[in-house]
Parts: C-alpha cells; sequence; structure tokens
C-alpha cells in the first residue's frame, strides 16, 4: 500500500471529522450518519479506519471516565 499523499489524508481526516461530529449531534445514532460514513469508508485506508473507530471508543470512554461518569460492569466489580 502506497502512502497518501497529503491531500489525500486531508480528505480523510475531514471525512472522520464530519462523522465524528454527525455521532456527536445525534447521540451516537450511526443510522442518522451512514451517509458521512461511507463517505469516511471510501476517503479513508481500511487501517485507518480501524484505528480511528478504537480511537473514538477510547476518547469517549476516557471523557465518561475522568467525569466519574463510568460505570463498571458487575462481572468486573466481582474481580
Amino acid at each position: 500500500m502506497a502512502a497518501p499523499s497529503m491531500k489525500e489524508r486531508q480528505a480523510c481526516w475531514g471525512a472522520r471529522d464530519e462523522y465524528w461530529r454527525c455521532l456527536d449531534d445525534n447521540t451516537e445514532d450511526a443510522s442518522r450518519c451512514e451517509k458521512l460514513r461511507s463517505s469516511f469508508e471510501a476517503r479513508c485506508p481500511q487501517q485507518w479506519i480501524k484505528y480511528f473507530d478504537k480511537r473514538r471508543d477510547y476518547l469517549k470512554f476516557k471523557e465518561k471516565f475522568e467525569a466519574g461518569q463510568f460505570q463498571p460492569s458487575k462481572t468486573t466489580a466481582k474481580s
């Protein structure tokens, strides 16, 4: 796989940012952001998509944890 050019990287990041903004605006309702998800997937390499998805999950977890809103699952609490 060849490295994406600067324009391709910027297009990918812009599509990611639009998709993430849509998720934020629609309280994580992915069905309302399907077109933006398709655009994100079309503009970014598959490995980047996996990384960005995991990154968003981590950032959302971190945000809840730091705000004191994280509730461990019952199985985690027993260990």
